[in-house]
């Protein structure tokens, strides 16, 4: 099977480098997946989770913007910020939340104000979906026991 070559970055490391099978991306148009020999592309990432597949494997990353680019090479992601969904702390993202509420309220430019309000309502979206898809991951567990990841199954990075 083709594999994508990967290299996710944020300002921070190196966060991942390597071949995957596919990578599902928080476009700012759309919600996108990415494969091997896909079309050159560039976009803006918006606030929401990356996934990562490997064989039978996902491991889902939390960005807060950035960008992503498709090219003969493979799949390069730029993130503002990235951590891995298990390590995201929910309070960061009410933090982000919060200054960006301040930001737009004290915005006197118009087309500024419209940029803020568009990342706050993009912020406050992946709040929502992050409630909503750990209520399905825990309701789904409960019922499905073995569907619980084991304490140390996290993927190793390449």
């Amino acid at each position: 099977m083709a594999t994508l070559h990967l290299e996710f970055v944020s300002p921070e490391s190196v966060l991942f480098s390597g071949e995957v099978d596919q990578v599902d991306l928080p476009g700012a148009e759309g919600d996108m997946g990415i494969l091997p020999d896909h079309a050159p592309i560039v976009t803006a990432l918006r606030p929401g989770i990356v996934t990562i597949f490997r064989g039978s494997a996902r491991e889902p990353v939390v960005v807060i913007g950035g960008f992503a680019e498709v090219s003969p090479a493979g799949l390069t992601v730029l993130a503002d910020r990235a951590v891995a969904r298990a390590d995201f702390d929910m309070a960061v993202l009410a933090g982000e939340i919060k200054d960006a509420e301040e930001d737009v309220a004290d915005s006197k430019d118009d087309a500024d104000r419209d940029r803020l309000a568009r990342h706050l309502d993009q912020l406050s979206r992946c709040r929502r979906r992050w409630r909503s898809s750990a209520a399905a991951s825990r309701s789904m567990t409960a019922s499905h026991p073995a569907l619980a990841k084991p304490a140390n199954s996290d993927a190793t990075r390449s």
